[in-house]
């Protein structure tokens, strides 16, 4: 893994891929990497004009990518379950299914089903998209589920009894924790029930260390504190590394030989920066106990089930 960079993405012809979040950030950057690779690639956004123009731009700098467009808003159940219908009608198999798009420390709010917005986003989003787009990945040999953490999960376990954040004071980084938390929790029980299932379905995780993205100053954009959200800013160009190299702990996963279900990838660096390597992760999210209560809650909040792996 020394050293590993985009140059040594093995080809990626014939496969289908989806990345959500692809319009911006590490999400484009994945999306061009296995579309240069040779990789079918579907860019699930939320917005048609920011999805458009990155299908427009990836295809400007891979003219000969084969990439499209499809409208996902992981914040509404309702669009989760029409972008899963619109793929199965449009597609066969699913190779890969990079669950990347997120939020970061915004302030309070509820997404469309009344969920907490970054557990709703981050997690639950996610975990319903998966469930849906399941049986494309089970009959494609080989497929991967690749979900994107954050090391900032170490700041919080989940509380499975508040898994909202309505208890006291809304506390935005720790929702967030939470959030990140919920997402490694969810690939260590979806790599169980895979296994159980006998399935090769391979479910990873990622995190991209500190990448300099849009997420960072979109919570103080939102709260309209102008101070932070430069700092934010800042802070991007000073500290953090590129989104090219942001995304490729999730590149590794989704596509380097032998990769681990369960496994958990970033930066070699404190987690912070360089190559991809074995991450450091909490142990509250190998918890088989917790997997398996914040599965259920999913499946209750979503009512996404799923059947075809059930233990």
């Amino acid at each position: 893994m020394t050293g590993w960079n985009a140059g040594d993405i093995p080809d990626q012809s014939g496969r289908t891929a989806v990345v959500t979040g692809a319009n911006s950030g590490l999400g484009f950057v994945t999306a061009r990497e296995l579309a240069r690779r040779g990789a079918r690639v579907v860019l699930a956004c939320r917005s048609a004009a920011r999805g458009t123009a990155a299908r427009e731009r990836l295809v400007s700098e891979v003219p000969a990518a084969d990439v499209q467009f499809l409208p996902l808003d992981l914040g509404e159940l309702a669009s989760v379950r029409e972008f899963a219908a619109g793929y199965a009608g449009a597609y066969e198999r699913l190779d890969l299914l990079v669950n990347n798009a997120g939020v970061m420390a915004l302030p309070e709010g509820r997404t469309g089903d009344g969920f907490e917005t970054q557990f709703g986003v981050n997690h639950l989003g996610h975990f319903a998209l998966t469930g849906l787009l399941l049986p494309a990945l089970l009959r494609t040999p080989g497929a991967r589920i690749v979900t994107v953490s954050s090391m900032v999960h170490a700041l919080a376990n989940i509380d499975i009894d508040d898994l909202d954040s309505e208890r006291g004071r809304y506390r935005k980084w720790i929702a967030y924790a939470r959030s990140k938390t919920a997402n490694l929790l969810f690939t260590h029980e979806l790599a169980r029930r895979l296994a159980a299932a006998g399935s090769d379905v391979v479910a990873a995780a990622a995190h991209p260390g500190y990448a300099a993205t849009n997420l960072q100053a979109a919570g103080p954009r939102m709260e309209g504190r102008k101070g932070a959200e430069r700092l934010m800013e800042a802070g991007n160009r000073l500290f953090a590394q590129s989104a090219e190299a942001g995304a490729l702990p999730s590149l590794y996963a989704a596509t380097a030989p032998r990769v681990a279900p369960d496994s958990f990838t970033g930066p070699s660096l404190a987690m912070w920066r360089g190559a991809p390597a074995p991450s450091w992760r909490a142990p509250w999210t190998r918890d088989d106990r917790a997997g398996e209560r914040l599965w259920a809650a999913s499946e209750r909040l979503t009512s996404v089930t799923y059947d075809a792996i059930e233990a």
